[in-house]
């Protein structure tokens, strides 16, 4: 009876802190920015700010070729491609893509976005797409 008690203990315990937040598995989650492999695009680093309601991707082209990012998306929250420093990204090259958000970015949110990717290599005019994900606390 008394191991009984020892592990009801324990279970209400468990129970509370996550009640309360402390052992939230958002917590755990590790930041991650991924594109598609088979793309040739690869994203670096990424980071956001909640007072500018913004995400900025830095994409690496590891083609032998040019590419012209047409446009960046995310689901949730609602964001869309502003601007890349380096519009087209040189073969070899990076780029850091600022991704403007209409709903608005929180301090602290968790975002958990799929990305859509549209993009033309070199001098072509067929435009190609992948598509990728991001994982990150808002700071």
């Amino acid at each position: 009876m008394t191991y009984g008690w020892a592990i009801l203990v324990v279970i209400i315990s468990i129970g509370a802190l996550a009640y309360f937040g402390a052992i939230s598995p958002q917590n755990f989650l590790p930041e991650k920015c991924v594109i598609s492999t088979g793309s040739g695009l690869f994203c670096k680093e990424f980071t956001s700010s909640s007072s500018a309601d913004t995400i900025t991707l830095r994409i690496h082209n590891i083609l032998p070729s040019s590419v012209d990012i047409e446009g960046i998306t995310t689901d949730e929250p609602s964001c869309s491609l502003s601007s890349c420093t380096s519009d087209p990204i040189p073969s070899d090259g990076e780029s850091d893509c600022t991704l403007d958000c209409s709903g608005g970015l929180n301090a602290k949110d968790n975002v958990k976005a799929d990305l859509a990717i549209s993009y033309k290599l070199g001098d072509s005019t067929l435009e190609k797409s992948t598509s990728g994900s991001i994982v990150m606390i808002v700071p």
